[in-house]
């Protein structure tokens, strides 16, 4: 093909995430792309271990839990390295976090978790902050329930700044 690869499209409703990486492997091979290759096949390598752990076929929730603990592992890695004096290092785990959140829904912002955790409360009438895993719990499954991904931290300061305000 004229002009180097070709775009990256998927049919998203037939191809697996772990289908869909392995294509992305072929083509950082392909592409010559080292940094891109070596993020793809650890996360493979995770998906993998998960499934043998489970004994089964990950769907693609459990993929994506698989993906945001890896997520997880590379922003605490970057703050590691950061506080370290490692800029290279931490540079490099936050390229990592970028492809891999590439493969997932797309995240929910600070002010959209603020906005769920206001309507949550609002559901359970006047919550204090005994209440704040049941106003947790209730705001996670809604963010789930909507198909959005998002930061348990993020949740828990914007339920604790809520329920202190009350």
């Amino acid at each position: 093909m004229p002009g180097g690869l070709p775009p990256l499209r998927y049919n998203w409703q037939t191809m697996s995430l772990i289908e869909q990486i392995q294509s992305d492997i072929t083509a950082a091979m392909k592409a010559r792309e080292e940094q891109r290759l070596s993020t793809l096949r650890m996360v493979k390598s995770a998906l993998k271990n998960r499934e043998i752990d489970k004994m089964a076929p990950l769907d693609d929730k459990e993929s994506q839990a698989v993906l945001a603990t890896l997520i997880k592992q590379r922003k605490e890695s970057v703050e590691q390295f950061t506080k370290g004096g490692r800029q290279e290092m931490a540079d490099k785990e936050a390229a990592e976090i970028v492809l891999i959140e590439s493969y997932l829904p797309k995240a929910a912002g600070e002010t959209e978790v603020v906005a769920g955790v206001k309507a949550v409360i609002a559901e359970m009438g006047s919550p204090t902050m005994k209440d704040m895993g049941t106003v947790m719990k209730n705001a996670m499954a809604r963010f789930s329930g909507a198909g959005m991904r998002v930061d348990g931290k993020m949740v828990s300061e914007a339920v604790k700044r809520e329920l202190a305000g009350k």
